[in-house]
């Protein structure tokens, strides 16, 4: 399939930042700042079929079966990692959206208690970090996948997600339109833009897109680009200055991917609370969460519109 054909099917619409109506959050605030914690599962022996992205991180690399060292080095973000995290955000009295994959809802319950104790939404996060949603699946194959992942977190907190953030940003072709048939609200994987924006998913159901940060998720910055965590700290601290000073004519978005097996450990835990700290004393920004900024899009036709 060409780019002009893939462009063509893109499921939403072309939207110069500078040419929409005015996006105004609660309050009048310029800026709305949320997090995602990623909690996922990495599979010694994933199926044949599996699509694994080449540049998946995890220390050595992917060896044979069983692939002890790779998967001892992503429990840790659910064994020890993730309470770090959850206590991060907990002493400062903000509330996050965790991405919970299946694997992790079945194999880690306790995370889903803490992180409902905390208030914190849930979001889906596919099967596991090895099972990446691409074109190589049919639509079947992709509809139920969904679907599992779905119910099996609505089995663990007697809510089904309204969220949804594939494994590595994944999606096919068609994603989009399964998420809205599926009920789901906001997705979190077209990280191309500052604003959130309604999707064209072919269904009766409304999907917004809120883009995550890229550039600024904890892995892709420190892991793939080897920034450092002072440098991955001044780099939101910049970020929020200049969306801050954007947002004074047109409302603007943070949303910043965590990841516990790496931001949890101890060494740089201490560099999440000082952007969290950041963010608190900030005035103009809205410290909100990934569900709040769909639900304000969907009530709110200026929204709508951009």
């Amino acid at each position: 399939m060409s780019d002009i054909a893939v462009y063509d099917r893109l499921p939403h619409a072309t939207s110069g930042i500078a040419h929409r109506p005015k996006l105004v959050w609660p309050g009048g605030k310029r800026l709305a700042v949320a997090f995602v914690v990623s909690a996922e599962y990495y599979e010694m022996q994933p199926p044949a079929d599996a699509f694994i992205p080449p540049n998946v991180p995890g220390g050595f690399g992917r060896a044979p079966y069983p692939d002890f060292r790779a998967f001892s080095q992503r429990e840790y973000g659910n064994r020890v990692g993730i309470f770090r995290v959850i206590e991060a955000f907990a002493r400062r009295g903000i509330i996050a959206t965790a991405a919970v994959d299946q694997s992790v809802a079945t194999r880690y319950p306790y995370i889903l208690r803490q992180c409902m104790a905390r208030r914190w939404e849930i979001a889906g996060h596919g099967f596991s970090l090895t099972r990446v949603i691409s074109n190589h699946m049919t639509e079947e194959a992709e509809r139920v996948y969904i679907g599992a992942a779905l119910d099996a977190l609505e089995r663990a907190t007697g809510s089904r997600p309204k969220g949804w953030h594939g494994p590595e940003y994944g999606q096919s072709v068609r994603t989009t339109r399964l998420l809205a048939e599926a009920g789901v609200d906001y997705v979190l994987d077209w990280p191309n833009d500052e604003q959130p924006f309604l999707m064209h998913a072919d269904t009766d159901h409304p999907l917004v897109s809120i883009a995550m940060a890229l550039e600024l998720d904890d892995v892709v910055a420190g892991w793939h680009r080897r920034l450092s965590m002072d440098r991955w700290r001044n780099g939101v601290r910049d970020a929020v200055d200049q969306l801050l000073a954007d947002g004074a004519s047109n409302g603007r978005h943070l949303v910043l991917n965590l990841h516990p097996w790496y931001i949890g450990h101890p060494h740089r835990i201490g560099y999440l609370e000082d952007v969290l700290d950041d963010v608190l004393g900030r005035d103009g920004v809205w410290p909100t969460t990934a569900g709040e900024i769909a639900a304000h899009v969907l009530q709110n036709s200026t929204a709508k519109s951009g």
